[in-house]
C-alpha cells in the first residue's frame, strides 16, 4: 500500500467548499483501490490568515510544504486584501519556491459541456496549453519610483533566460511528441523585440530536435482570434507566463465555462511537491450558499492522480464528469442546474463507482 501526503490548502471564498468535493473524489479511489491511501494535512492559510497574522501563510510556510508528495489549493483572494499581496504571498511564493515551471491547463470540449461557437464539434476544441510558470512577464521584477509625486514611474520588467526558455518548450516539444500531436507556440516577437524575438528563437533551434512534430508559431493577437475562428487547430500549445494566463481563461469559455477549468503547477523533476487548483477564483460572492461549482476542483484531483501515475484513475474521473455533463441532472445554477456543490460532488462519485466497474470488466 502506497500512503501520498497531501497538503491541503483551501484557502478563501469557495475554496473550501469546492475541495471538500474533490477531497471526496480521492477518497472514493482509494476506497475502491486499497493500495492507494491519501493522508491530508490542512493548513489555514489565505486572506482569512492575512487579516488576523498579517501574513498570507507561515514564515516557514515553504519549509512546512517540501515533504508533501502534492498540494491541492482551492482558491485565494478575497475583499480587504489587495490582489497583488494574496497572489504573491501565496500562489506565486509556492510556485517559484518549488520551481513549478511548468503550468498545464487542458481546453477540452467534454460531451455535455456547451460551446458558445456555432457549429463547433465537440472534437474541435481539445487544447493542452503549456504555459511557461516561473518568470517571463510574471518575474517580479521591476521599480516603483518617485511614488507619489509628478513625475513617478514604474517599471515592470519581464525576465527571459534561456534555461527558463528551453525547458518550457522542451516539456512541451515531449508531450507533442508522446500523444502525436501538432505544437503551437505562441508569442508576440513583432511587437516585444527583445524578450519574444528570443522566444521564437529558442522555439525554432528547439523544433531541429523533433523533426516529427508538426509545429506552427503565431503571435497572441492572432492566435486568440484563431481560438474563436478554428479552435481545431491547436492541440498542444506553448507560451509565456502572461499569455499562457490570458489565452487558457478564453479557452476556459469555450469549454464550458470557468467552472470547469482546472490547472496543475508542475515540478517535472519531482524535487519539489506540485500544486493543483481549479483556477475560477475565490467567488467570494457565493461563498458558503452551496452554489459553487465543484467540477474544476474534481478535475484537477484527476490531475493530481496523473501526475502520481494513476492515469487511469485520472481517466476515470473525467469521463464520470463528462456523463454528469451529458445527463445534465445534477449541475450547479452556473451551468444552468439547480443542485448544490455537495450534490454535484456525490453524483460523480456515483459514476466513479460505476466507471470503475466498467473498467475492470473490460
Amino acid at each position: 500500500m502506497k500512503t501520498y501526503k497531501i497538503a491541503v490548502i483551501a484557502g478563501d471564498g469557495i475554496g473550501p467548499e469546492v475541495l471538500k468535493e474533490g477531497i471526496k473524489v480521492l477518497n472514493t479511489i482509494s476506497e475502491l483501490d486499497s493500495s492507494i491511501q491519501f493522508e491530508f494535512t490542512h493548513f489555514p492559510w489565505g486572506c482569512e490568515y492575512y487579516h488576523h497574522n498579517g501574513v498570507m501563510m507561515d514564515n516557514d510556510g515553504i519549509e512546512q510544504l517540501k515533504s508533501f508528495d502534492a498540494i491541492y489549493l482551492g482558491a485565494v483572494g478575497y475583499p480587504g486584501v489587495p490582489d497583488h499581496i494574496s497572489l504573491w504571498d501565496l500562489l506565486l511564493k509556492i510556485r517559484k519556491s518549488f520551481d513549478q515551471y511548468i503550468n498545464i491547463r487542458p481546453i477540452t470540449l467534454l460531451n455535455g459541456a456547451t460551446c458558445p461557437l456555432k457549429g463547433v464539434k465537440q472534437s474541435e476544441v481539445d487544447m493542452l496549453f503549456i504555459r511557461e510558470n516561473s518568470e517571463g512577464e510574471y518575474a517580479g521584477a521591476g521599480d516603483w519610483l518617485f511614488k507619489g509625486q509628478a513625475n513617478e514611474v514604474v517599471l515592470q520588467n519581464s525576465v527571459f533566460s534561456r534555461k527558463g526558455t528551453e525547458r518550457v518548450i522542451r516539456f512541451a516539444f515531449e508531450v507533442a511528441r508522446k500523444e502525436g500531436k501538432s505544437l503551437t507556440s505562441i508569442s508576440k516577437a513583432n511587437a516585444l523585440n527583445y524578450s519574444m524575438v528570443f522566444w521564437d528563437q529558442i522555439f525554432d533551434e528547439m523544433k531541429q530536435e523533433y523533426p516529427d512534430v508538426q509545429t506552427s508559431s503565431y503571435l497572441v493577437d492572432a492566435a486568440a482570434m484563431l481560438m474563436i475562428t478554428d479552435p481545431k487547430r491547436f492541440e498542444v500549445v506553448v507560451t509565456s507566463n502572461l499569455f499562457g494566463d490570458i489565452l487558457t481563461d478564453l479557452g476556459a469559455a469555450l469549454a464550458g465555462g470557468i467552472g470547469l477549468a482546472a490547472g496543475a503547477n508542475i515540478n517535472p523533476e519531482r524535487d519539489f511537491p506540485s500544486m493543483f487548483e481549479p483556477i475560477h477564483g475565490s467567488a467570494p460572492d457565493i461563498a458558503g450558499k452551496g452554489l459553487a461549482n465543484p467540477l474544476a476542483a474534481i478535475w484537477s484531483a484527476s490531475q493530481l492522480l496523473d501526475h502520481l501515475g494513476y492515469e487511469n484513475y485520472g481517466k476515470i474521473i473525467l469521463q464520470s464528469i463528462e456523463q454528469l455533463l451529458i445527463e445534465k441532472k445534477s449541475l450547479t445554477p452556473d451551468m444552468d442546474g439547480t443542485a448544490t456543490c455537495s450534490q454535484v460532488g456525490d453524483e460523480v462519485i456515483k459514476h466513479i463507482t460505476t466507471q470503475n466497474r466498467v473498467n475492470i470488466q473490460n
